[in-house]
Formats: structure tokens, sequence, C-alpha cells
């Protein structure tokens, strides 16, 4: 019997980030459990794309590199199925949600003031945007589901995933160690 305040065992949530500065596309996913414990990361290397493959492709370089090099070989390469994908950049959420095989949300921060209770949800102008208050003391979380027929229960299922995690672990969080980890191999890789 599992206590009371412990995580779940098994429940995984994934966070997909591209970087796409300074010429040159890396991309990281870092699946963890929901204290926020690894427990998968892949990452890509570098991808510059030559001047001649800029011209030839035009506008589509960037989701090309971003949705079928970067993010389709990471999701392949991913040992761990979560429960949700999380991304915080918008052009990641379309190309998220066709390759991954469950729901997947665009996540960030609000400046409101905290909604009356842990799990009240709001729908915002956009049918597809919500704002979620996770715990019971920070500012509510904006999340964003994918293009498509947006349905309450949806949102719902995303809202008491992200409630049940955020009782162990900053949801947000796990960004800046995908970031810093990114950063440490591109030092390596350096000679730093």
């Amino acid at each position: 019997m599992r206590e009371r305040n412990s995580p779940p065992g098994g429940k995984h949530l994934g966070y997909a980030l591209v970087d796409g500065s300074e010429g040159a596309f890396r991309g990281a996913l870092l699946i963890t459990d929901f204290r926020g414990i690894p427990a998968d990361f892949r990452y890509t290397d570098p991808i510059t794309p030559s001047r001649i493959e800029k011209i030839l492709y035009g506008n589509a370089l960037d989701a090309y590199i971003r949705g079928e090099l970067i993010l389709e070989s990471l999701l392949g390469a991913a040992e761990k199925s979560p429960a949700l994908w999380i991304c915080r950049d918008n052009d990641l959420l379309g190309p998220l949600s066709r390759l991954a095989k469950c729901g997947v949300i665009l996540l960030s921060t609000t400046a409101r003031s905290p909604l009356e209770a842990t799990g009240d949800l709001e729908k915002q102008n956009d049918p597809r945007i919500f704002d979620l208050q996770a715990d019971g003391v920070s500012a509510p979380l904006r999340f964003t589901l994918p293009e498509g027929k947006v349905r309450e229960e949806e949102a719902r299922a995303v809202a008491d995933i992200l409630v049940e995690a955020a009782s162990f672990m900053d949801l947000l969080e796990p960004f800046s160690r995908i970031t810093r980890a990114l950063a440490a191999l591109g030092e390596e890789k350096d000679g730093s």
C-alpha cells in the first residue's frame, strides 16, 4: 500500500526542448517521475544547416529540423512513456502532438493571483488555453492544448496529472535542468 503523500509509482512526465539559437539546433528530452527524478534523458548533437540547405528549405527549414530531425529521433529513442509531454515553446506544440503517443501541452507561468483552490481550472478566451491552480500557494500555471477539437474532459485529465505531480515537484523546473545539461554537453564537446 502506498503511503499518503508519497509519489505514485510508474507515472512519468516528459519534457521536450529544442533550442535553435546561434545558428545551430539542439534538442533534448527529459522524462521524470512525479518527484522530478530522471527516468530517461536523450539529446541530439547540434545541427547546423548549411547555406545551401537554408536556401533550398526556405521558411520550412526550422519546422523540418525541429520536428522531423530532432523531435522524431528523440521520441523514437525514449525508453519510457510519460503520462504527458510538456513543452514550453509554442513552435513545438504541434509537432510534438503529432509524434507523441500521449497527451501534449505547452506549459507556462502566469502573473495572476492564486485561484481559490488547488485543482481549480479556468478556461481562457482561446478554448485551448486553461489556467490551473496546481498547488496551494503559487501563481496559476497556464497550459495550452494542441490544435483540434478540445474537450473539457481532456483539459480536466491534464489538470489532474499536473496537480498530482505538483504535489511533489516544481512542474517547470526540469526545463532548467535540460538547459544546463545541454550547456554542459556543449562545454564537454568544446573541451572546456
